[in-house]
């Protein structure tokens, strides 16, 4: 491997962690906006809020750092991309920060009508956040982002069949994923109330997420033929595994697994996400834009690779300690007497 493979390595490491982690955050504001109202949803969005609470800021540490990778490794993907996508990219934008703003927001209101409002705000932008970054991504692996500054139509290069594909499902798996989080954490906090809501949820939208997926290859051949190659051959062994690790997941939480269930559904949404990545290895920009023409030099690449190195000596110990901390059985409370 080059030295500009294992920093497109690190980058897909990183947007990883993204997908689990703020895409699970994503989805707990898909659960909030269908709840219900005020009142019957109450317990269920409580459960929401405080299994986000203290991880959601932290989880655009992922995407940011994907951001300045490519930035500072291939700097002409990067110019290409946010040239021509930055429709949706800016819509993506938007509705992280009207997300993170209504949810302090509702949290430090006290009338009914304010936290409708900010409530309904912080849910609609976690849905539609993830469906635009999923947009992007179907322009870029349908081969709609030519190499170069804005020369890709600005409106077919992310409305297209592949990229609506890539919205519906990002928002699925999205949703899935907190799901099946939440399980656990509704557990933990001892309510069988939840405890079964969110699990016929988690069965319900990783069923819907995997009809997705199915129905989604027909797609993919008739719009991204490329893709749909790399997919049903060399990336295959990981489509299979994403696929049974998917099964698996609904199986342990059938079966009252929730904590396994975990890693089974993130192993899942990974497979998925690198079966991408080796389908369409070595390209970075279809058809014809391979990594090493697209990255920087060397030295800026070991650069750059010595200063991530470095940083994830320090960044991820404290957020392995800190999901440690809220991820903790609470002390009981001592009883009355």
């Amino acid at each position: 491997m080059t030295t500009a493979d294992w920093l497109l390595s690190l980058m897909w490491l990183a947007l990883t962690a993204y997908v689990l982690l703020g895409g699970a955050d994503f989805g707990g504001g898909f659960w909030d906006l269908v709840a219900g109202g005020s009142a019957r949803g109450r317990h269920q969005r409580e459960l929401i809020e405080e299994s986000i609470g203290p991880v959601w800021e932290a989880n655009h540490v992922w995407l940011i750092f994907v951001i300045v990778l490519c930035w500072t490794g291939f700097p002409a993907v990067f110019a290409a991309v946010s040239s021509t996508m930055y429709i949706p990219l800016t819509l993506a934008a938007l509705g992280i920060i009207a997300r993170g703003a209504s949810f302090a927001f509702r949290k430090a209101s006290t009338g009914l009508a304010r936290r409708r409002l900010f409530g309904a705000a912080f849910a609609g932008s976690s849905v539609l956040t993830p469906f635009f970054l999923g947009t992007v991504a179907g322009g870029v692996a349908s081969g709609r982002v030519p190499i170069g500054i804005a020369e890709g139509d600005i409106v077919t290069s992310w409305w297209n069949p592949t990229s609506a594909l890539a919205g519906v499902l990002a928002v699925a798996v999205a949703a899935y994923l907190a799901a099946v989080y939440l399980c656990a954490d509704a557990r933990r906090a001892g309510s069988a109330v939840l405890l079964g809501a969110f699990r016929r949820r988690a069965i319900g939208s990783g069923f819907a997420a995997g009809a997705i997926a199915l129905g989604g290859v027909l797609v993919l051949r008739r719009d991204a033929p490329f893709l749909f190659s790399g997919l049903t051959t060399v990336a295959l062994p990981v489509v299979v595994l994403s696929a049974a690790a998917g099964l698996t997941s609904l199986a342990l939480l059938v079966r009252g697994h929730y904590l396994v269930a975990r890693v089974s559904a993130a192993l899942a949404v990974a497979a998925l996400l690198w079966a991408w990545a080796v389908a369409q290895y070595p390209m970075l920009l279809l058809p014809d834009t391979a990594i090493d023409d697209a990255s920087a030099r060397p030295e800026v690449l070991q650069v750059t690779l010595l200063v991530s190195a470095v940083g994830a000596v320090l960044l991820v110990p404290s957020l392995l300690w800190m999901f440690w901390l809220f991820q903790r059985p609470a002390p009981r409370k001592a009883e009355p007497g």
